[in-house]
């Protein structure tokens, strides 16, 4: 389990255009994991839009927002497109950083238990540091709450 200052798993992950992404591209910036169950679904949908509403307000400040799920890069095209998200979406088929940050978790829904990715969000600072653990996310107010987060911490 990760643990607020300790070093951020590296990772290479391709987004939604098959460009691969390296945590170390980032090295000085904030960047926002944020990982997430399923594309099109209505949470993640949701999360995904607001963050991508707040996008402005991101790139202001010199923060990058990535989005991170085990679905295909070809789902994440067609979602990113359908929803004009201006900001990688990671695709991690083998949940290899999914599992990394933690957000592999058993998940209980109607009494059955399984195992699944948990909405959540880990903040790295400029150091690639883990700055900022997000264990529970709501959707529709995640991308406000990280802003007011990097505003107290960036300064």
């Amino acid at each position: 389990m990760l643990t607020l200052g300790q070093k951020a798993p590296a990772f290479t992950l391709p987004d939604q255009k098959g460009k691969k992404h390296k945590l170390a591209d980032y090295k000085g910036q904030w960047v926002l994991l944020y990982f997430y169950p399923k594309d099109n679904t209505p949470g993640c949908t949701k999360e995904a839009c607001t963050f991508r509403d707040k996008y402005s307000s991101f790139k202001k400040i010199k923060a990058v927002v990535l989005g991170v799920s085990a679905d295909s890069v070809d789902s994440h095209g067609k979602f990113a497109g359908k929803f004009k998200l201006p900001f990688p979406i990671l695709s991690d088929e083998k949940r290899t950083v999914i599992e990394k940050y933690g957000a592999w978790q058993l998940k209980i829904n109607f009494g059955k238990k399984y195992y699944g990715i948990k909405r959540m969000s880990v903040l790295v600072d400029p150091k690639g540091n883990v700055a900022k653990i997000y264990k529970v996310v709501k959707p529709a107010e995640h991308a406000a709450q990280v802003l007011r987060d990097l505003d107290k911490l960036a300064s």
